[in-house]
């Protein structure tokens, strides 16, 4: 109710993550950008909602974000309906460019988006059982190279249950990045001068 945003942005169409989609794109007036196929079904449900579809590679500008579609190793459904590839997303202000990586698994072609598209925050998914476990994430974190991780999809319910103190120490000790973790709800800034040191 409170969340106010200029973009909504799904990765895929798993009732954790688009179920407040279409509420807060309305109510904000914001577009949403996602994949081509969970487009679709969300215009469906709400003809009046802006809604971008992208499918790998793809871009679209919005408010001075470039955000670009890159592959997840995951699944993608939306109520009843198989809703496509799921994706990552890669956002880019021109000062920082943060890799959302979706709920995914660990796979190669994450060391080809790090030298691609060079981004200075990755948030990976760290829960384990549906996507990669702490340890797939910090060999993610070798292959993608960013400075500053942020861990995601975990100790939400007890299937995913991870230490993200642990997290913290092994991202520190294991890999050149330092790890933020925030509480849920929780607003951080990182200003582009914190990503030069």
């Amino acid at each position: 109710e409170n969340i106010i945003t200029d973009i909504v942005v799904a990765t895929h169409g798993h009732s954790d993550h688009v179920a407040d989609a279409l509420p807060i794109a309305t109510k904000n007036k914001a577009p949403i950008v996602t994949m081509v196929e969970l487009a679709w079904l969300l215009q469906e449900k709400d003809h009046s909602i802006i809604i971008h579809d992208l499918n790998f590679s793809g871009s679209v500008n919005i408010k001075g974000i470039k955000i670009t579609a890159v592959p997840a190793m995951h699944s993608s459904s939306y109520e009843d309906k198989y809703a496509g590839n799921p994706g990552g997303m890669i956002l880019d202000n021109g000062k920082i460019r943060i890799y959302h990586a979706g709920d995914t698994g660990l796979f190669s072609d994450m060391k080809m988006i790090g030298e691609v598209y060079r981004p200075d925050i990755a948030m990976l998914p760290i829960g384990g059982h549906y996507t990669m476990d702490p340890h797939d994430a910090i060999r993610a974190i070798n292959m993608i190279k960013p400075k500053i991780v942020i861990p995601m999809h975990f100790n939400t319910f007890d299937m995913i249950k991870q230490d993200a103190e642990l997290f913290r120490k092994n991202v520190q000790e294991k890999t050149d990045a330092i790890a933020i973790v925030p509480l849920i709800e929780e607003e951080i800034k990182i200003d582009s001068k914190q990503l030069n040191n």
